[in-house]
């Protein structure tokens, strides 16, 4: 066996689990002479420390199983190491895995595996809490804690919740430094970008790359039903800047609110914050990408 590879799985990420996943990846690591373990996940921040063991402990790479929350995790355990992580994605909107040109098709993202080059990718902390993907302060926050708390999962239960909650959550006033810039913004949305999208190809930060060594920023006003070209831009990923987004960049973000606002850090609840540290951590995670005409421009 060329190969020790770890899969960390969370069973509950998304549309729930299917007991084939785990056959087919013991028969792709078969055909490609790698050993595998697979270990499950028994409660929040369990893949944190099945991550950072496999580290410690010579496997070649770290593969984590279900969403993004699922990756958070696992990167925080393999975070500034040598152990690539692969993905295997799971989740309800994947955004992370699609930004890097990982397939949604479970058994196309087993075989690339194998087929990958390692790519060291930048990272951000928010309140000293590790972001991958895309964060958000205000209404997605608050879409967030109540998502994470719904049985109906996917993308069907998330445009339920935020169509239902979208009236009556209200804007905030934020005052917004970027790199010692401070503009003061009547907000709905601040999006914190590493990577381009949330999920789902709905991409709120369409210039954004995770290679950049640049933080992205898209502050958001709340959009009328009646303005259907601002719906159809953000819909579509093509945003600029205009009277309903502002796009700022930098390397290090000081935000303020003036109450505290709901945020969460890759989909996951965060409860509520009125003040917020936003740091950049360039090229600090490897992972496995797919190689050749199969990688996204990321």
């Amino acid at each position: 066996m060329d190969k020790k590879v770890l899969f960390i799985v969370n069973k509950y990420s998304g549309m729930g689990y299917q007991t084939a996943i785990e056959g087919r990846i013991l028969d792709t690591c078969k055909k490609n002479d790698t050993k595998c373990s697979i270990e499950y996940t028994q409660r929040r921040g369990h893949a944190i420390s099945l991550a950072n063991e496999a580290s410690k402990n010579g496997f070649d790479y770290v593969v984590a199983v279900g969403g993004d929350g699922t990756i958070n995790e696992v990167a925080r355990g393999l975070l500034n190491s040598d152990t690539p992580m692969g993905i295997l994605p799971r989740g309800s909107g994947n955004g992370l895995a699609r930004h890097l040109g990982i397939s949604v098709i479970l058994t196309d993202a087993i075989d690339n595996l194998f087929h990958h080059k390692v790519m060291k990718i930048d990272t951000l902390s928010i309140n000293d809490k590790l972001s991958l993907n895309v964060s958000g302060i205000g209404f997605d926050g608050h879409v967030a804690n109540l998502f994470a708390n719904k049985k109906i999962r996917g993308l069907v239960g998330y445009v339920r919740i935020t169509v239902k909650e979208y009236f009556q959550f209200p804007e905030f006033e934020a005052e917004v430094s970027v790199d010692n810039q401070t503009v003061v913004r009547k907000s709905f949305i601040i999006a914190v970008a590493n990577s381009s999208q949330y999920g789902n190809n709905i991409k709120i930060a369409p210039l954004a790359s995770v290679r950049d060594g640049i933080l992205h920023l898209t502050v958001m006003r709340k959009i009328p039903l009646y303005r259907l070209d601002h719906i159809f831009t953000f819909l579509k990923g093509s945003l600029t800047n205009s009277e309903m987004f502002e796009i700022l960049e930098g390397k290090e973000v000081r935000i303020k609110t003036s109450q505290p606002v709901p945020y969460h850090i890759d989909g996951e609840p965060c409860g509520l914050n009125n003040s917020f540290n936003i740091q950049l951590r360039p090229a600090s995670l490897s992972v496995l990408v797919p190689d050749g005409q199969r990688q996204a421009k990321v």
